[in-house]
């Protein structure tokens, strides 16, 4: 799968990726606010995460800034499966490219390739001293279950308080050319 956006493109990743993702993921303040990604992150963490076998059902993307010249790659985001099999949407921007919508850009095209491919009862969460990710999952449609969890952070070594949050499938989807030709049509369908 591939997706592209106005300033994005999403791809899967590739062996030959391991510098660019070790050069942007080696941040302690990008790691720090992910579950899974150690600190320090080493190329070889990256080699390891770009060898595995991804679901080929799921999306999981690293998103690539569509610049004049070569793409630069500025994050990564999908959906992926916790602990227990439930659905969860995960993602990271580089730093330099925080605070510039480029999550909110990036997800909004991997729930939208995951509503279309019939994925449901995705959910999210993220640390609460990291509350910009709050607001890029309201802007996708999700919104706080009320629910806080201790998930633990392998880029602080240990457990971090979380705020849980649900997909509600009400993003605003006026960007999705499918969804302004035959948004009504699918409305009609549901009901």
């Amino acid at each position: 799968m591939f997706a592209r956006t106005p300033r994005l493109l999403l791809r899967p990743g590739w062996q030959e990726d391991a510098q660019a993702l070790h050069a942007a993921m080696a941040d302690e303040g990008v790691v720090r606010n992910l579950a899974r990604a150690p600190w320090p992150y080493s190329l070889s963490d990256a080699e390891t995460f770009l060898s595995r076998e991804p679901d080929p059902r799921l999306p999981m993307f690293l998103a690539f800034n569509r610049t004049q010249g070569r793409p630069l790659l500025i994050g990564g985001c999908g959906i992926g499966r916790r602990e227990d099999d439930s659905l969860e949407l995960g993602y990271w921007v580089a730093r330099p490219y925080w605070g510039l919508g480029f999550a909110t850009e990036a997800t909004r095209a991997v729930m939208r390739i995951a509503r279309a491919t019939g994925l449901t009862g995705i959910g999210s969460s993220h640390f609460v001293d990291n509350p910009a990710s709050g607001r890029v999952m309201r802007k996708l449609g999700f919104r706080p279950t009320g629910t806080f969890v201790r998930r633990f952070s392998a880029g602080r070594g240990e457990e971090v308080l979380a705020m849980v949050y649900e997909d509600t499938g009400e993003s605003d989807m006026r960007g999705d050319v499918a969804f302004e030709l035959y948004g009504d049509a699918a409305a009609l369908a549901a009901a």
